[in-house]
């Protein structure tokens, strides 16, 4: 798998979904804080399909293909 998801990207990613499960879980926000799967799963495993739809990336390394 190509990664397209880079350094800061990635980390901002990861906080933003575990910040959002957490007030799920608290009941602080709605049902839509559960998406915040998307974030940390696409943080954890570095690709991004939105952004290989879109052709562009935040990973500077060159992915063999």
């Amino acid at each position: 798998m190509k990664f397209n998801v880079g350094g800061i990207d990635r980390l901002l990613r990861i906080l933003a979904g575990i910040v959002l499960i957490a007030l799920a879980a608290t009941h602080t926000v709605g049902w839509w804080g559960w998406l915040g799967a998307i974030p940390l799963l696409t943080g954890l495993a570095g690709f991004c399909p939105l952004y290989a739809i879109l052709g562009t990336g935040t990973c500077p390394l060159k992915n063999p293909k």
